[in-house]
């Protein structure tokens, strides 16, 4: 037993060796052939050097072999690169019945795209065995079944093919039969036992014979069975069948239980001789998918067909009479396609993510099929219109998927393409197919900022390292396409240190002052901002940014004229002549600051005379406001206060000296400069002693009223006095005289006072008091000289 299957082994090399076929002249696709049952892992073929590729090549391209559906028979190896068996091939289970058993596949390679079509042919090996369908057949002869009749045999089944099926059928000895091997349409081979010698019933009523089939393989295979005869009184009419051979088409959809066909057989004989039943001949009476009614001779489906799967069927039909005689027909189903299997769809190769700006690109390959036949095979492929991809068809029913043009990951970063198969068959089926592309990013997008150009707005003295304001940008790519880094750009003003003023973040755009500005130094500058993101290459945007500086009032005003800092005081002279509104003279003032911080205001805070003189507010003109008399005094001090509009404001205070003069040629009466400080404290004095008049006069106004709503009241009390003083109706007598009747000292009233420039003192001594609106007051004091009133006023 051994020896044979090392016999058999080694022919099957030689058998796989001798049926190795190469690129045949004139032939459009490689052929291979490998026998069956062959170990995974065997050698099939160097692809390389069919293909008349380079060494690597294969590997370099990524190269596939792709079968129809989802098995895969043949591989590369990983190493070698060489076809391989990845399965052990079963040829009666690939094709069946089907000579010869050609696998169809393609080998697919990228960059570029390139199919070779092949095929691989799976050679028979006598793997099988002739089987009967039963271990016993039981006929039925007449005894004057004369010699010469044939009588059918049921057939053996063999899964092989070609030599290796059944060749031939053989009897064991026996002097009344022999057995002829007949060929059947579709090329099986069937037994007839042929009648030799007339039989005696009365010397054998019963024969049994061994059957046996025999297979073309080296060694052959057989199958035998056991033929029971048993010898009948005469019957001699065996039933006759209308019709040799029935064809009958039936779709493959049809329900169970349907009627097929019916058969008919007649038998002139008569009594049970002549009733007829009917049986089916089948291989496989299990397992096929008919049925008969004995008595009706109606054929029925028993199971349901499927075109895929069988064709077309042929069956014998067999009528027998009450006698044991039998009748044959042939009877061929051939099994009608109905579209009843959807397209399928095979992806063989898939590409993703793909990178966006790169038009033309295979994102997958795939192959589309369908198991039916004619049109309700042929189908159509798409995919949606409105997506930036197309179909274009390959070899047969392959197709690839490009991209339509360049994409934009902005824009949309993933694609579900739907692949819509439909054949062409009545109703038609459908499949659709969905892939899901990833768009890869590409550093395609510069930085965008926010603004068009940014203005920025810092005070002045203000802490370093202050945050005056944010750059932002934004990258519409991703990952570090779309982190950004910010930098200053320093101007080509190289006087501007743009390095010490402002800094930036690099990463949030974060601008800061990192001293303290200067207004009056530096009111504005401008630079750019670089934004760079961090691609390959790298892209980049630039912003201009101003920055203005605000200013705070931090400057006080400075007086220009009179200058405040002369080392004499500076003097105007007056005419006494001049009219009101005479411009005496004309305070100048700047300040460093700007706007409202710089806008200047004048101020008269103090004069030797109150009333004489006022002072225009915006421009700082020192002007008369009345006439002037003699009893004006010759020597005027104004202390002027200039301040600006800031907050808080801030001001500077200058002394101005006014000399009046009886024209322009010599002053009246010229003070010499060692009287001037003691002038200046009488008229300070002089102010305290107004202050104090004032409100002498009113407290006196206020006890006078009291005192007269007491007298009313109390007149029988009229005697009375009151703290001391003794209160009489009439005018109330004093030394401090209101003028003007209201309790306070006239705006007009005014003095008149002599300076007396021999003793260079700088006494005053007031003479007499004059009012232009009313008459002189009665009573009248002389101011006595004294040591410790000088430089002071005494009011009469």
């Amino acid at each position: 037993m051994s020896h044979t299957k090392m016999w058999c082994k080694t022919r099957q090399v030689m058998v796989l060796i001798t049926s190795m076929l190469l690129w045949e002249v004139g032939s459009e696709s490689i052929q291979y052939a490998m026998l069956e049952e062959t170990e995974s892992g065997t050698f099939v073929a160097n692809l390389t050097k069919d293909l008349g590729l380079r060494v690597g090549e294969l590997a370099a391209r990524d190269a596939r072999v792709v079968f129809k559906g989802n098995r895969q028979y043949l591989q590369l190896d990983p190493q070698t690169q060489d076809l391989v068996l990845n399965e052990n091939l079963d040829r009666e289970e690939l094709c069946g019945s089907t000579e010869p058993c050609v696998l169809s596949f393609r080998v697919l390679l990228k960059n570029p795209l390139q199919f070779y079509q092949a095929e691989l042919r799976v050679i028979d090996i006598n793997d099988h065995a002739p089987e009967f369908p039963a271990r016993e057949m039981l006929l039925k002869i007449s005894e004057i079944a004369p010699p010469g009749k044939i009588f059918p045999l049921k057939m053996a089944q063999d899964l092989d093919t070609g030599s290796h099926s059944i060749q031939s059928y053989t009897v064991s000895d026996n002097p009344h039969f022999h057995v002829l091997t007949r060929n059947r349409s579709d090329g099986k081979k069937f037994p007839e036992l042929v009648l030799d010698k007339a039989l005696d019933r009365e010397k054998q009523d019963q024969l049994r014979l061994k059957l046996t089939a025999v297979d073309g393989g080296s060694p052959p295979r057989s199958g035998t069975t056991e033929i029971q005869i048993l010898v009948l009184d005469i019957n001699d009419n065996a039933p006759e069948f209308a019709q040799e051979l029935y064809e009958v088409q039936v779709p493959e959809n049809n329900p169970i239980g349907s009627l097929l066909i019916t058969v008919s057989a007649r038998d002139l004989d008569i009594g049970s001789f002549g009733e007829v039943s009917y049986g089916l001949s089948q291989d496989d009476d299990a397992n096929e998918p008919f049925e008969i009614n004995t008595k009706t001779g109606e054929i029925r489906l028993k199971s349901t067909l499927d075109f895929e799967a069988f064709q077309s069927y042929h069956v014998d039909v067999e009528a027998l009479d009450g006698g044991g005689l039998t009748g044959k027909c042939s009877l061929v189903i051939q099994v009608l396609d109905v579209n009843d299997n959807a397209p399928e769809v095979t992806l063989s190769s898939l590409n993703s993510p793909i990178p966006e700006n790169l038009p033309g690109i295979i994102v997958a390959v795939f192959s589309v099929s369908d198991a039916d036949s004619g049109n309700n095979q042929r189908v159509m492929c798409s995919i949606d219109d409105n997506l930036p991809f197309l179909l274009r068809p390959s070899m047969e029913n392959f197709y690839t998927l490009e991209t339509d043009g360049a994409l934009d990951r902005e824009s949309r970063s993933e694609y579900n393409i739907t692949i819509t198969v439909s054949d062409l068959g009545t109703p038609r089926l459908t499949t659709q197919h969905t892939i899901t592309v990833q768009v890869s990013d590409i550093n395609d997008n510069a930085p965008a900022f926010t603004q068009t150009s940014y203005t920025m707005f810092v005070h002045e003295n203000s802490s370093p390292a202050l945050h005056i304001g944010t750059i932002s940008a934004t990258d519409s790519d991703s990952g570090s396409n779309s982190h950004i880094t910010y930098s200053l750009l320093l101007p080509q003003d190289k006087q501007l240190a743009l390095a010490s003023l402002v800094s930036i973040n690099a990463d949030n755009g974060q601008l800061f002052a990192l001293r303290a500005l200067d207004y009056e130094a530096l009111q504005a500058f401008e630079f750019r901002v670089d934004a760079t993101d961090q691609g390959s290459p790298a892209l980049s945007s630039q912003v201009l940014v101003h920055v203005v500086v605000v200013d705070d009032n931090d400057n006080v005003p400075f007086v220009l004229y009179p200058m405040q800092n002369a080392s004499a005081p500076c003097t105007e002279l007056l005419p006494r002549a001049a009219e009101p509104g005479y411009l005496v003279t004309k305070v100048v003032a700047v300040d460093r600051d700007s706007g409202q911080n710089a806008w200047l205001s004048f101020q008269l805070l103090k004069a030797t005379e109150p009333g004489l003189f006022s002072v225009w507010a915006h421009n700082g003109e020192v002007r008369t406001t009345r006439l002037l008399s003699e009893r004006d005094v010759p020597k005027h001090r104004l202390l002027m206060l200039v301040k600006d509009n800031g907050e808080p404001p801030r001001s500077a205070s200058v002394t101005l000296h006014v000399l009046l003069v009886d024209g322009f040629s010599q002053p009246y009466l010229p003070l010499p400069e060692v009287a001037q400080d003691s002038i200046e404290d009488a008229e300070d004095a002089l102010t305290l002693y107004l202050v104090i008049a004032l409100a002498s006069v009113s407290s006196l106004f206020l006890l006078s009223v009291v005192l007269f709503v007491g007298v009313r009241l109390c007149k029988k009390f009229r005697a009375a006095s009151l703290g001391g003083y003794s209160m009489p109706e009439g005018h109330f007598p004093g030394h401090l005289v209101d003028v003007s009747g209201a309790g306070t000292l006239s705006q007009s009233y005014q003095y008149e006072v002599c300076l007396r420039g021999d003793t260079g003192t700088g006494e005053f001594k007031l003479r007499k008091a004059i009012n232009p609106h009313f008459p002189s007051v009665p009573s009248e004091r002389n101011t006595e000289e004294s040591p410790t009133l000088r430089n002071s006023f005494l009011f009469i």
